[in-house]
């Protein structure tokens, strides 16, 4: 009875079954033995039926815990000799991943936990090694990116983001309709656009297809995306924009501090959305942005600048209180605003394009780099930039044919 009972927990069919089940209580430890009760099996190379049986090989597989107990499956693998083609071929089992150690149900709780906490809590908590659980990791997200389709996808957002101390970067490149990640690689530079235009191929993409390449003002990504994306148009969103803004409030700031002294201890106030200011910040900030200090009227430069992307009306009317705002800067007298305005006009194609789409912004792409930063800082780093590549598309790759949490609430029946 409890055969039956443990062959229906694994979801096995005949010609599969629990032959024994033996519980060893001292060693907090259950072994499900496993047989093929059959005298033939298809081939697993050419798909051939009721071929002879060649011998046997011993497997084991680690499975998900029975109550407190640590729980593996065994099995006499048969191999197959086939008629047809001639090969003599291990059976796939229906429960474990080829050249898995583990139980696809085990694999597929040790993703669910990857995506919450590090790998090497994971690890203790599952009591296996993390090497094996990166292994399961890697391997699945390629066999998921494998099946991944970008067929659809027009408009997408090109970041970097950090992977390592010291100039360590991975570039990564978002659909940003779907909001998802759909490739990334190390470094930084020119040939990142070129290795994506090659990924996206395989899985279907269409690069002549892309029409909008929404990325912050990186030569090295402007390049890339004319030489190998020249059909799409580069737009520069409002995040980048007033980010370069916020420098250039912070390069007044600090040049006027070293005279003025009530402007120290005072650089998150200037550079945060004052919608967010705290009760003691909203203090300090009641009167400060009304003086005649430069930072006040760098501060007001940049809110201004702010306000042009938050309150978007069409993109006309945005593009003429763009224009309106670089003559302010122009003439303010603030080497950064002047520069900052300089910086504009050279952009101003890609800058205005961002107007024309609404909701085109790589605010998604930046929440994204905080995630995957956060992960990062939890896990006290990762040891290659292939674990924060693959740790990058578990989080944020919304890949469709992972293996799901298997410890999720079944839905009820219709």
């Amino acid at each position: 009875m409890q055969e039956a009972l443990f062959c229906q927990a694994l979801g096995l069919t005949s010609p599969w079954a629990v032959e024994r089940v033996a519980l060893d209580v001292e060693r907090s430890r259950i072994d499900l033995y496993v047989v093929w009760q059959a005298r033939s099996a298809p081939c697993p190379a050419c798909g051939a039926i009721d071929q002879k049986l060649h011998d046997h090989r011993q497997r084991s597989w680690r499975h998900l815990d029975f109550f407190q107990f640590e729980a593996h499956v065994h099995c006499q693998l048969p191999r197959v000799a086939c008629s047809g083609c001639g090969a003599i071929t291990q059976l796939k089992v229906p429960w474990a991943r080829e050249g898995s150690r583990f139980t696809l149900l085990f694999e597929a709780l040790g993703l669910t936990l990857a995506r919450e906490m590090p790998v090497a809590a994971c690890a203790r908590i599952l009591r296996c090694a993390d090497n094996a659980l990166w292994r399961q990791i890697d391997a699945h997200v390629q066999l998921a990116r494998a099946q991944e389709s970008y067929a659809q996808v027009v408009i997408i957002g090109i970041d970097e983001t950090s992977c390592a101390k010291g100039q360590h970067y991975i570039t990564l490149v978002h659909d940003l309709e779907q909001a998802r990640l759909i490739y990334a690689t190390p470094g930084k530079d020119a040939s990142t656009v070129k290795r994506f235009v090659g990924d996206f191929k395989t899985h279907k993409g269409k690069p002549e297809a892309i029409e909008v390449v929404c990325m912050d003002m990186s030569k090295a990504f402007i390049a890339g995306t004319a030489e190998h994306l020249p059909a799409a148009a580069v737009a520069f969103d409002g995040f980048h924009v007033v980010q370069l803004a916020n420098r250039a409030v912070d390069a007044v700031r600090r040049e006027e501090a070293r005279g003025e002294h009530w402007l120290k201890k005072t650089r998150w106030c200037w550079l945060k959305d004052k919608g967010r200011w705290t009760p003691k910040e909203r203090d300090k900030m009641d009167w400060l942005p009304h003086t005649r200090l430069k930072t006040a009227r760098a501060w007001r430069l940049k809110e201004a600048l702010r306000d042009i992307y938050k309150v978007r009306t069409d993109a006309i009317a945005c593009t003429l209180s763009l224009k309106r705002w670089l003559h302010w800067a122009q003439r303010s007298r603030l080497a950064p605003f002047k520069e900052l305005a300089r910086t504009i006009r050279q952009h101003w194609s890609g800058i205005v394009k961002a107007f024309d789409a609404a909701g085109l912004h790589t605010g998604y792409v930046e929440a994204v780099n905080s995630l995957l930063q956060a992960a990062k800082a939890k896990a006290r780093g990762y040891g290659t930039t292939d674990h924060f590549i693959a740790m990058a598309f578990l989080i944020a790759g919304k890949l469709k044919h992972l293996p799901l949490n298997p410890l999720q609430k079944a839905r009820p029946l219709a």
